[in-house]
């Protein structure tokens, strides 16, 4: 086990849940800790592209593709969401206490290379394409998953 590693499942897409996931992941590497950002089912929609992309989908895979949302700007909270308010208050909480974004946290996550790994799995089975997800954002399965768990020291579920 490594006690400089960590890893972090980001299931959820919510804005308040990623962004918890970013400020462990960029407060762990500033440390000097090698992090693993595993990214799966409504978590996906975090490292989105924001501009859609044109890829060959089955009916349900579009719906799904359509209905999220795209990049971390796109998010919605988890509580107290208000029909979509809730993001842009607390992006103007953020602002006025001087907090970084969600995007400057995304930014600076892989500024300080964190490893972001996109769940294979979950993109077949939401029509996600390669193409849709951000550039430098690795792929991978379970078993890659539990390659990076299992010499980390600190392995969270968000």
């Amino acid at each position: 086990m490594d006690t400089t590693k960590k890893t972090i499942i980001v299931f959820s897409g919510d804005f308040d849940k990623v962004m918890a996931a970013l400020i462990i992941a960029n407060g762990a590497a500033a440390m000097g800790d090698d992090v693993t950002m595993f990214f799966t089912f409504w978590g996906l929609n975090a490292i989105r592209k924001p501009k859609k992309v044109k890829a060959k989908k089955s009916f349900l895979q579009g719906m799904f593709g359509t209905m999220m949302p795209r990049g971390v700007k796109k998010l919605g909270m988890s509580k107290m969401n208000f029909a979509g308010m809730g993001p842009w208050m607390m992006g103007k909480v953020m602002k006025a206490e001087g907090a970084m974004t969600l995007q400057q946290l995304l930014d600076a996550a892989v500024e300080q290379g964190v490893k972001l790994i996109a769940c294979t799995m979950t993109m077949d089975l939401l029509g996600f394409k390669k193409e849709e997800l951000l550039d430098g954002v690795e792929y991978g399965g379970v078993a890659t998953y539990l390659g990076e768990a299992d010499e980390a020291n600190v392995n969270l579920f968000i």
